[in-house]
């Protein structure tokens, strides 16, 4: 996990970007880099990674439209950290990955991510185990789908246009002997 960038730079350091502050530039660690650090630019269109290795510096810079979407992932017990919960921009080449927030409980994880995936305009994933990615919520296109809401008729648009008083009335009922008046010229009432 540590060669795709997923965790901190720094021994116990936990990574925590906020989504609304971007551009924002942050060290990760990268196991193939010289000492052992690379530098992420992170803005809304682009990712730009820059690192060196063997003295050679390179920088590449990718599209955010590139990168399969904003992952929750959990991280393994390694000894010298607990298990984390992370916040990853995955990429198909695990080199390109960049982590965006890490932490050892999960109590504002899902808020985290979903403010990530709103703000980069990815779709949220979930990584299982096995290392496969899947969705949580159903999707159309970039547009989540879910079951409508019921009409709620106190806070809607609809309620200054009509009276309530409408809603409690019922409806009148035909008369069943009202006399009808077919092929006639013209009825007049005369008083």
């Amino acid at each position: 996990m540590e060669a795709g960038g997923i965790t901190p730079a720094g021994s116990s350091r936990a990574l925590r970007l906020d989504p609304f502050t971007l551009p924002v530039r942050f060290p990760a660690k990268d196991a193939g880099a010289d000492g052992q650090i690379r530098q992420i630019e992170l803005d809304r269109d682009r990712v730009v990674l820059r690192r060196a290795v063997r003295g050679i510096r390179m920088a590449v810079g990718v599209p955010v439209a590139a990168f399969r979407g904003v992952v929750l992932r959990l991280l393994p017990d390694d000894g010298e950290q607990p298990a984390a919960i992370a916040v990853v921009l995955d990429h198909c080449d695990a080199g390109l990955s960049v982590p965006l927030f890490t932490a050892c409980d999960g109590d504002e994880i899902v808020a985290v991510w979903k403010s990530w995936g709103r703000v980069l305009g990815l779709p949220l994933l979930l990584a299982e185990r096995d290392g496969s990615l899947h969705e949580p919520f159903p999707r159309l296109g970039g547009v989540s789908i879910a079951e409508p809401a019921p009409r709620r008729r106190r806070r809607s648009s609809l309620k200054r246009r009509r009276p309530s008083i409408l809603l409690r009335r019922k409806p009148g009922r035909p008369i069943a002997d009202a006399a009808v008046h077919r092929d006639e010229r013209e009825i007049i009432a005369r008083n």
